[in-house]
């Protein structure tokens, strides 16, 4: 798919114009303060070029679920001081996102200058893509630039209502950067492809998983939803959590893995645990012989060495969803454990998922992987093969 870029703007549809950006800004808060920057910094390139060409730049974004009405706690105001920090120039603020506060503040921008909404969520026009909503913002804008990927699978107004309302319109850089990584893992994978795919549930990934499946040559599961394909072997999986409903399902994808010459890896050892939330026993133990009484929570010493060995060989490797219950140390040793071991990956690395992003942020790994996506969910619904009504809106031919 074709995208509509910066590079595809004229210096007429940017320099002096009101450049309404919708970013991503949907950041962990903590006493009134950005309590981690990296979506943020994330916007950076897109802005600083704005920025410098003399755009008058108008940044639009969500922060947490305040359900259509004005909750001080989901305030942007305290990314102000942050952003300001970051791209080292003043940021102003308006107090709504529409109306008189949001005409006020943009008509009083000058070339170059910056200005931050206040939360799109706050009315509930914004999730509905209700028509007056996506006007009144469209009335603040000449050129449109959607560089947020993480709502890019989302048809709200800040997204597709804009896009269709303003015929100057663009992919921000890291939008562009996103969508041509995650394709080129449909596309044209360097081999061996290795699959990386944890977390809690199947649920959620089946799609991903069903799409990746014929492109894989090797498939590692880890996590919660790995319970369900050991249940699937026939395993007995004490008082794992199982999703009893996918069982079937995961059993078949296993037929179809083997069909298709796909190596799949679960785990062959397994952290159990009698207590999740307040543990006195916790072991490491073979995959087929889990205690009765106790919980697998993350995955083994032996089975993290194979993950990190088939990750070494890969040409191109995807990773979303952490391989235990990263959230409860020691749980957490699993994801980090591989996450540490991708230093020996040559290949094409691309990463996804919150829990996932984290572990190799703490591994000190994000900067020598080819691309750390921002976008989850919209990350799997790409790599499942469905239209994102972000990505569709710019592209070319569209409008």
């Amino acid at each position: 798919m074709s995208l509509l870029t910066l590079d595809d703007l004229e210096p007429s549809q940017i320099s002096g114009q009101r450049v309404l950006v919708r970013v991503d800004f949907n950041v962990p808060l903590a006493d009134g303060k950005v309590a981690d920057a990296t979506r943020l910094e994330e916007a950076l390139p897109t802005l600083r070029e704005l920025v410098e060409a003399g755009a008058r730049v108008v940044l639009a974004s969500h922060c947490g679920r305040p359900k259509g009405e004005p909750k001080p706690e989901f305030s942007l105001r305290p990314v102000v001081s942050t952003l300001s920090g970051l791209i080292g120039k003043p940021v102003a603020f308006a107090e709504d996102c529409v109306g008189e506060a949001a005409q006020t503040a943009v008509s009083a921008l000058k070339n170059g200058d910056l200005l931050l909404l206040e939360n799109l969520r706050f009315h509930a026009g914004e999730t509905q893509n209700d028509p007056d909503f996506a006007d009144e913002l469209a009335s603040l804008a000449d050129t449109f630039v959607l560089d947020a990927f993480g709502t890019a699978h989302r048809a709200h107004a800040s997204v597709v209502g804009l896009a269709e309302r303003i015929p100057a319109k663009a992919a921000g850089r890291l939008l562009a950067r996103e969508v041509e990584a995650l394709g080129s893992l449909l596309e044209s994978p360097k081999r061996p492809f290795v699959g990386i795919l944890g977390g809690a549930k199947i649920e959620g990934k089946i799609d991903t998983l069903e799409n990746l499946l014929p492109r894989l040559d090797v498939l590692l599961l880890g996590g919660g939803m790995a319970n369900t394909f050991l249940a699937a072997r026939g395993f007995d999986m004490a008082s794992s959590l199982v999703e009893k409903e996918r069982v079937e399902l995961a059993g078949d994808i296993l037929r179809r893995a083997e069909a298709g010459k796909t190596r799949v890896l679960l785990p062959t050892d397994v952290v159990v645990t009698d207590d999740f939330a307040h543990p006195t026993q916790v072991e490491t133990v073979a995959a087929d012989a889990i205690p009765a009484g106790t919980l697998a929570v993350d995955v083994g010493e032996q089975t993290r060495q194979a993950f990190v060995e088939a990750c070494a060989d890969a040409g191109t490797l995807f990773w979303n969803g952490p391989l235990g219950v990263f959230e409860k140390p020691p749980f957490d040793a699993g994801t980090s454990a591989v996450a540490e071991g991708l230093k020996q990956c040559s290949g094409f690395t691309v990463i996804g998922g919150g829990e996932t992003v984290a572990a190799v942020r703490r591994a000190g790994l994000a900067g020598q992987l080819s691309h750390v996506s921002t976008g989850g969910g919209a990350s799997l619904d790409l790599l499942a093969g469905k239209t994102l009504p972000g990505v569709v809106a710019l592209s070319k031919g569209e409008g």
